[in-house]
């Protein structure tokens, strides 16, 4: 009974979703701020309870580390974006958070995505895909180099990078419309088979 209940709901709210396509009504925005919501909900007690309770209060108040009111100030500090005249206070915890993973992930990142793009790169270039490769990024740096005025030969292998980096983009955004298909498809088949059963 419970699962039928939860069906029916489920295919109602999408419904109301899909509602949207014709124009913008209140049943596509009566689910659009249940949906946001359940969401904050569920995400403001998974924080509380896998975040600040095993990082922040046990440390601070069962395991006596006086060290951890530092993040509780900032954390203090940076709800004060909510009082308007006082709002200023929250550019200081988030001005220190910004720099502290900038510094942090400056290293990771140098060492897991930018040289690791770089030795795949360069490679020995015996293949057609290896070629191909080459000669992408070869031009599509040529075209971000814009210290030389784009004319002549080094205009045309500037054009050429543009054609790269525009099937590279091509290539994205199909990716993405793709996976957004996909999740239509999932819901049309929830629709006409767990709810209306018209499909196997």
């Amino acid at each position: 009974m419970f699962e039928t209940i939860g069906i029916w709901i489920a295919a109602l709210l999408t419904l109301c979703i899909f509602s949207f396509l014709y124009k913008d009504n209140p049943f596509y925005k009566f689910a659009e701020h249940l949906f946001i919501g359940v969401s904050a909900g569920y995400w403001a007690c998974y924080y509380y309870h896998n975040v600040l309770q095993p990082n922040l209060f046990v440390p601070l108040f069962q395991e006596g580390r006086p060290i951890f009111i530092i993040p509780l100030v900032l954390g203090i500090m940076m709800l004060l974006h909510l009082v308007p005249k006082i709002s200023w206070i929250s550019r200081w915890p988030l001005a220190f958070i910004v720099g502290t993973y900038a510094g942090y992930y400056l290293i990771t990142y140098l060492q897991t995505n930018a040289l690791e793009q770089v030795t795949a790169t360069l490679v020995p270039l015996v293949t057609f895909s290896s070629v191909v490769l080459f000669v992408g990024v070869t031009t599509g740096l040529v075209y971000f180099f814009f210290s030389k005025e784009h004319k002549g030969t080094f205009g045309g292998i500037a054009k050429f990078g543009i054609w790269f980096l525009m099937i590279a983009f091509g290539a994205s955004f199909g990716y993405t419309v793709m996976a957004r298909i996909s999740l239509l498809i999932g819901r049309m088949t929830f629709l006409l088979k767990d709810w209306l059963h018209i499909i196997q």
